[in-house]
């Protein structure tokens, strides 16, 4: 079994379905643009993704909740790694930079590991989580999503949604959304 194998066998099915998920073309560029430009949080939205994979959309009552519950682990340990590892990618005086590089690639493994905490938490609320049957996992998509945005009072980027949309249906035929 290869390293990303053992990853993706370990974990909830949220877990599988995002390190899976992430991986797909042009995904992990447009959450990074979503977090850096309108304030998602990137595990907020793949267990939203990942509901929709289900059928179920999540209801905007809901989202608030689901949001204001992940923020204390998010403000105070995730943002704060993924700010350590950037600051670090851009170099710091003092520390050499391939002693900084090797700090940096552990950092890295560390917020990982945060925000592989942060959605095993998420998983755990949804027994508690209302949500509705959905007609599609398109449908559910749009729906999870525009209840996030809604949320968050943000204009999610147009075109970076459509790419999101589409790289969830191609994920979900290649079986990868089966988890």
């Amino acid at each position: 079994m290869t390293d990303a194998e053992t990853e993706r066998a370990q974990g909830s099915p949220l877990w599988r379905f995002s390190l899976g998920f992430y991986r797909q073309p042009g995904v992990a560029d447009t959450c990074i643009a979503l977090q850096d430009e309108c304030g998602v949080d990137v595990n907020v939205l793949m267990l939203f993704l990942w509901l929709a994979t289900q059928h179920k959309e999540i209801t905007p009552g809901e989202v608030r909740t689901v949001w204001q519950q992940a923020a204390p682990w998010r403000d105070r340990v995730v943002a704060p790694l993924r700010g350590v590892r950037r600051d670090l990618k851009a170099g710091v005086p003092l520390v050499a930079y391939d002693a900084a590089a090797f700090f940096r690639t552990r950092i890295k493994a560390i917020e990982l590991e945060s925000e592989r905490l942060e959605q095993e938490a998420l998983f755990a609320m949804l027994p508690s989580i209302e949500t509705v049957g959905a007609p599609s996992i398109e449908a559910a998509a749009r729906a999870n999503v525009l209840a996030y945005e809604q949320a968050l009072a943000a204009a999610f980027t147009p075109g970076a949604l459509e790419n999101l949309f589409a790289a969830l249906a191609t994920f979900v035929q290649s079986d990868g959304g089966g988890s």
